[in-house]
């Protein structure tokens, strides 16, 4: 078995000023995530104006698996035009670990 995680380090557009305005950029990554049938939240940066950061996981059996579907999560989050991508941080758990 083998778990996989990331966490995307986001650059919002300039508007978002207020917690209000974030969520309505926030939201719809995360319903597309999810989507992906994987587990979805948004992990940090709660209350920074202007930068989001969303963690994935998802668990597999093979861990080739696991790396498609973070690598099609960061595909995901890199599709949005109003968005940022700063920064990516990937764990791979295997049972040997």
């Amino acid at each position: 078995m083998y778990t996989g995680t990331a966490v995307f380090d986001v650059l919002l557009p300039s508007d978002s000023r207020t917690l209000k305005i974030k969520r309505s950029y926030v939201r719809p990554v995360l319903a597309a995530l999810r989507k992906l049938e994987i587990s979805v939240a948004e992990v940090g940066a709660l209350d920074r104006y202007g930068r989001a950061e969303v963690g994935v996981a998802a668990v597999a059996a093979d861990a080739e698996h696991v790396r498609r579907v973070l690598d099609s999560s960061e595909r995901v989050i890199m599709g949005r035009p109003e968005l940022e991508l700063l920064s990516v941080r990937r764990r791979l758990i295997g049972d040997d670990d």
